[in-house]
């Protein structure tokens, strides 16, 4: 994508950054927080250690990059149906038995314990001086964040904002638009919509069956459910479906990292198949070697996501916009992938940035760092000649995309631009409105 959409040493200096930043460097902590996750259940179920839970998740690890090296994309989706279909059966046996426990007393249980907390709310109260035991206190300046700018402002590994990731691997990898077309839809629905409901039903019951969890604790709620209410069998299939889980991320994570840092950093394409796999095979090892160590050093996954989220802040403009905007050039999506990054370490490891940063508020800082990276990109863009004329038009001829191409002779057709724009907020709407139906029918 950025070598048909820019052009010259400045795009093959971009693109192998995006390839070393995205695919190492990103991908390791993202990788990190999901072997924390699996440290935390191996835990709880099988009663290790910290650091025997360690070990066994480094087994796995290395287990799940073996084969995902040697079983190639398709192979992996085709186990990533099977380990879905699994983790689902076991997470709605979870949410059966513990809902159904005299504990709770069913779905009325979690209504009358909870309901008059506010808990069972969909929408959070707002406040400035929330914590992390008060579950629906959001300071206002979050709320701003997450409603109006992180699902279009932010990069984040697999559904970037302008195309991106290995959601947009699995759909390159079908056979036509319309079977990517299809399967994405399904994904949408299955993954925001039908998936999170077993686990906020058990997240609910956490509460009310552990109140003596410690903030720093409260992730466990979960895992204690398993231990304490599924009989042998069922804890099994769970196990087994967690495990599915993990080594379902695993390998999608290991996989698109390799591809990146092989085809975008290290320029395989050009070598013949075997070596191809050779280089894709070392680099997935490393990858998953380098992402065992930052998990020895990473402490909370909450921290984890937040970086990840503020050092992306603003990127995502970009990424939509070399779409639909011929002026987009190589310097608009550098200053753009590095200005966050320079402004989230300004606000928390400088004296001045972080008094900033808490004279802002929590979540206006988030803002702060995606207006400042938007003022940098947009002037890198016009003090900064434009793509040949010649890129442009091999890119507006290979993608035929709709927007401001006026450069290269193509008139904006306004009216496919807003049926294609209606058809996002209406699939947006539906899935918000069958996520929020569910809830309805369940808790109501």
């Amino acid at each position: 994508m950025i070598e048909l959409r820019y052009s010259g040493k400045a795009a093959q200096f971009l693109r192998r950054f995006k390839g070393a930043y995205l695919g190492l460097f990103m991908n390791v902590l993202v990788i990190g927080w999901v072997n924390l996750a699996m440290i935390s259940i191996i835990q709880v179920l099988l009663d290790l250690s910290a650091s025997q839970s360690y070990w066994t998740v480094a087994g796995l690890m290395l287990f799940v990059t073996f084969y995902s090296t040697i079983s190639g994309l398709r192979g992996i989706a085709i186990v990533d149906v099977l380990q879905f279909t699994l983790a689902m059966i076991g997470s709605f046996l979870l949410a059966w038995f513990v809902i159904s426990s005299p504990q709770i007393g069913g779905l009325d249980g979690i209504v009358e314990n909870l309901g008059d907390k506010g808990t069972l709310n969909f929408f959070p109260q707002i406040g400035e001086n929330g914590d992390a035991s008060q579950y629906l206190i959001v300071p206002l300046g979050s709320l701003i964040a997450f409603m109006a700018f992180q699902w279009w402002a932010s990069w984040y590994p697999g559904a970037e904002p302008g195309g991106g990731g290995y959601i947009a691997q699995r759909m390159m990898s079908t056979k036509t638009d319309n079977d990517a077309l299809k399967a994405t839809i399904l994904f949408q629905i299955m993954h925001y919509c039908v998936r999170p409901w077993p686990w906020i039903l058990v997240g609910l019951a956490a509460i009310i069956l552990y109140p003596e969890l410690a903030a720093d604790e409260k992730r466990l709620g979960f895992v204690y459910t398993i231990r304490d209410f599924l009989p042998t069998g069922a804890k099994g299939l769970l196990a087994a479906a967690f495990l599915g889980a993990y080594m379902s991320t695993i390998s999608t994570q290991i996989n698109w990292g390799a591809g990146m840092i092989a085809n975008d950093v290290l320029l395989v394409q050009g070598k013949d198949q075997k070596t191809q796999l050779k280089i894709s095979r070392i680099v997935s090892l490393l990858l998953a070697l380098l992402a065992l160590f930052v998990t020895t050093k990473l402490t909370s996954i909450k921290a984890v996501w937040e970086f990840v989220f503020q050092a992306g802040a603003g990127l995502g403009l970009v990424l939509i916009l070399r779409w639909y905007w011929w002026r987009v050039n190589v310097y608009s999506e550098i200053a753009a992938t590095l200005a966050p990054f320079i402004i989230y370490f300004w606000l928390n490891y400088s004296a001045a940035g972080e008094a900033y940063a808490l004279s802002l508020g929590k979540g206006y800082d988030y803002v702060f760092v995606v207006g400042v990276t938007t003022v940098v990109w947009l002037l890198a863009t016009l003090l900064t000649p434009a793509e040949s004329k010649h890129t442009l038009n091999k890119f507006y001829q290979r993608v035929r995309p709709n927007g401001a191409w006026s450069i290269v002779g193509h008139k904006t057709d306004y009216r496919d631009l807003g049926k294609k724009f209606a058809t996002w907020i209406g699939l947006t709407i539906i899935v918000y409105a069958i996520l929020l139906l569910i809830g309805k029918l369940l808790l109501s």
